[in-house]
């Protein structure tokens, strides 16, 4: 069991190990849900991705530019399985 100390401004610091269980990485947020008897659960808040996050995602990985005619070619194999 770890055992954390509450600063005067309610503030709590994890340590290293813990935040390595729970799989956090600096600059992440944590998710807490508070439980009945004043228990909470802890974990990783796990980001949901939008359509806006995707559209960038590949952005400056390649200097090629592909057509439209290109764009719809490489959809119409990835749906028949070819590549």
């Amino acid at each position: 069991m770890t055992i954390l100390t509450v600063t005067a401004r309610g503030q709590v610091t994890f340590r290293k190990e813990v935040l390595q269980h729970l799989g956090i990485k600096p600059g992440e947020k944590i998710e807490l849900d508070l439980l009945p008897d004043g228990r909470g659960m802890l974990k990783a808040a796990r980001q949901t991705g939008t359509i806006d996050d995707f559209v960038g995602l590949l952005a400056g990985r390649t200097k090629k530019v592909a057509t439209i005619e290109e764009i719809n070619a490489a959809t119409a194999q990835g749906w028949v399985g070819k590549k």
